[in-house]
């Protein structure tokens, strides 16, 4: 594996981006500052090697194709672009806490638990006075995308602070370098990043523990709805139910989807044919609905088949607690973390606090009037994709 030992001009252009203020840093491609898992993954633009080209019709932002077992990257696009995760950050929520508590602990849900769930929210329809096991908890996180179940582990867990700042430092043990965590549900606040790359880390990682791989292929689970009455959850990971019209994915095994007005779709899939279990990830496609899950299905068909051929263009480095070798210049990671601002740093009105703007200004004062022009033109282009609409930070179930 090629690691970048030095910043490269794409790589300054890059930090540049990620120092200005996030509503342009967001649509950046490649604004990590170093090519964590190999050289080419920082490049723009599919990248494949000894296969055809995977499906053309491909809308997303971002997507990668791994194997699971070896970390081999068969095939990416853009995959280490900074984008909004939605609540395919609660795969880092889950593999940072999950361990933490037994499933089988009792937990009675108060007033205060519930009282930080966003306005807007998923929620799995948890109640203040009622008692739920830590495994019904963790049901209402993966199946549901509760963020209420979200809350209510945080606080079990020592509230959303300490949760946050485990969940930073989970994705830096994991080389996540992409990745900036605000909140622990993947809820839109300004500032909340990660990356296709980083996203299947995160899945990777977490299908190494037994209850993590239960939960997330999970298709449905009676909850509790007070007193001895229960209803039922169903999934909203649609290729494992086959829900709105889609039909199943043979072989699919989890792991998470997600949905906000701001992030748009994202997925990621794992599945396993012929002893074979691949990872696909895919950001933002252009389309809503069963978008995200069609492409999803496309890269696996193709990583099952024309796959077979594919020459790694990357890898999905090691955990650096688990003997994985440093791929990160301080350099490059303190200018990421200082435009970004410090994990969980909130304005009251939701958004990330002055850090990032001061960052933003401190690097436009190094770098001069050409960097200021490279942010004019990027800015535009984020106005011209949307920018921040009237609902950001309002999300739906999938």
């Amino acid at each position: 594996m090629r690691e970048c030992s030095r910043l490269s001009r794409r790589a300054v252009l890059g930090l540049t981006a990620a120092a200005l203020p996030l509503s342009t840093a967001t649509g950046a491609a490649a604004s990590t500052a170093t090519a964590i898992g190999g050289e080419r993954l920082a490049r723009p633009g599919v990248q494949v090697r000894g296969a055809s080209a995977p499906p053309r019709k491909l809308t997303a932002r971002a997507w990668l194709v791994a194997d699971c077992a070896s970390g081999e990257v068969l095939a990416s696009f853009d995959a280490h672009r900074r984008l909004a995760p939605a609540s395919t950050l609660k795969m880092l929520f889950a593999d940072t806490v999950l361990r933490k508590f037994d499933r089988a602990r009792r937990y009675k849900v108060t007033d205060a638990d519930l009282a930080d769930v966003p306005a807007g929210s998923s929620l799995v329809g948890i109640k203040p006075g009622i008692t739920y096991t830590v495994e019904q908890l963790w049901q209402g996180v993966f199946l549901r995308s509760g963020n209420d179940a979200v809350h209510v582990l945080s606080h079990m867990n020592g509230g959303l602070a300490r949760t946050v700042a485990e969940m930073q430092a989970r994705a830096d043990d994991l080389q996540a370098l992409d990745t900036h965590v605000v909140s622990p549900d993947g809820f839109d606040h300004k500032g909340q990043l990660s990356s296709a790359y980083d996203l299947t880390l995160f899945a990777r990682h977490g299908l190494k523990d037994a209850d993590f791989r239960g939960y997330c292929g999970t298709r449905t689970a009676d909850f509790p709805a007070g007193g001895k009455k229960t209803f039922q959850i169903q999934n909203t990971d649609r290729l494992l139910t086959g829900a709105w019209g889609l039909k199943t994915y043979d072989g699919l095994i989890g792991v998470k989807n997600g949905y906000t007005s701001h992030a748009g779709n994202t997925f990621t899939g794992a599945a396993t044919r012929g002893g074979r279990t691949l990872l696909v990830t895919v950001m933002h496609p252009e389309a809503g609905g069963n978008a995200v899950y069609e492409e999803t299905a496309a890269l696996l068909d193709w990583g099952f088949g024309h796959g077979r051929s594919a020459r790694p263009v990357g890898t999905l480095v090691t955990p650096l607690s688990e003997g994985g070798s440093s791929a990160d210049p301080a350099s490059g990671r303190k200018a990421v973390r200082a435009a970004a601002g410090a994990p969980g740093t909130m304005t009251a009105g939701g958004g990330s606090a002055g850090p990032a703007v001061a960052a933003g200004a401190g690097a436009l004062a190094l770098l001069g009037a050409g960097a200021w022009a490279l942010r004019r033109r990027r800015t535009r282009t984020v106005a011209a994709e949307g920018g921040e609409g009237p609902e950001t930070g309002r999300e739906r179930r999938n």
